[in-house]
């Protein structure tokens, strides 16, 4: 049994549940004032969201950290590759700056895979939730990290510093983790989900479909992060970058999106966000509470 898909032939549009609203509002139209004027680096606007002007208008930003250039090549993604640039340690108090310009309430912290680094970017990481903190005392943080390639001893960085939610993505099914992660690996990731959960943070993690991966393949990956305790998944829809990067198998028609849903609720997971334009960030504000 497969996915429930629509499977589209060469140059078709996107089907209409794909279609996005221009983001709109005051609270919108403020926020990108801002970030326009001072140049404030969000994943929501260089990554053109579609969920921007939702989150925004919730009071929820995602901010990218250590740089724009990954020193992993994977196949969805559209983060530059090579040889990232030396680390800027006022970047922590940077970030903090924007949070409290933009009055943000919710920040999701991510960053690109530095292996170049030997603490991986963890003290970088440590000294911006830090940094965020003493300036904006008011605001919860999620952290979207890489798998520090599994080394407990940079995880534990996160770990102290204790934000409201820690997340890490398994971007796909087990079968399809070497074509589509690369330099990942399906096991290396549930480790290191289950090891923050063993110490006492709420987990979180997101999938993407449509690259070819069956029902059933999603229903036991749900199961795995599940095994290992993780509180909320998003499962979302994954649109190719550009025609570098791994082609659309298929699109997931919304029916198929709620089944997943009430699968993963059923399981116990604390939230599922499933939906064709859901991504790491989507409702992030409700899953630290």
């Amino acid at each position: 049994m497969t996915n429930e898909t629509v499977t589209l032939p060469e140059r078709q549009k996107k089907p209409k549940w794909l279609r996005v609203k221009l983001p709109v509002g005051k609270k919108y139209t403020d926020l990108r004032g801002l970030v326009d004027k001072y140049k404030l680096n969000t994943i929501c606007t260089s990554g053109s969201c579609p969920n921007m002007g939702e989150c925004w208008g919730e009071g929820t930003a995602t901010f990218m950290i250590l740089g724009n250039i990954c020193t992993r090549s994977c196949g969805f993604c559209g983060v530059k590759t090579g040889r990232p640039e030396t680390v800027e340690w006022d970047e922590p108090e940077k970030v903090a700056r924007s949070i409290k310009l933009m009055s943000i309430k919710h920040a999701v912290l991510t960053s690109v895979d530095r292996d170049d680094l030997k603490d991986g970017g963890s003290i970088i990481w440590a000294e911006t939730v830090n940094a965020v903190r003493r300036a904006n005392p008011n605001t919860t943080l999620e952290t979207l990290i890489p798998d520090f390639q599994g080394n407990e001893k940079l995880i534990d960085r996160i770990i102290e510093v204790a934000p409201e939610v820690v997340s890490h993505n398994m971007e796909t099914v087990r079968r399809l983790t070497r074509e589509v992660r690369i330099q990942a690996k399906y096991d290396r990731s549930l480790g290191v989900l289950k090891y923050l959960k063993v110490n006492g943070m709420r987990t979180k993690s997101g999938i993407m479909l449509g690259l070819g991966e069956t029902e059933e393949e999603v229903i036991q990956t749900m199961k795995d992060l599940r095994g290992v305790g993780l509180d909320v998944i998003t499962i979302g829809q994954y649109l190719q970058p550009s025609k570098k990067h791994l082609p659309v198998k298929e699109f997931i028609t919304p029916d198929q999106f709620k089944k997943y849903e009430t699968l993963g609720l059923e399981m116990g997971f604390m939230y599922v966000e499933s939906g064709a334009l859901v991504r790491s960030s989507y409702k992030a504000h409700k899953h630290a509470s």
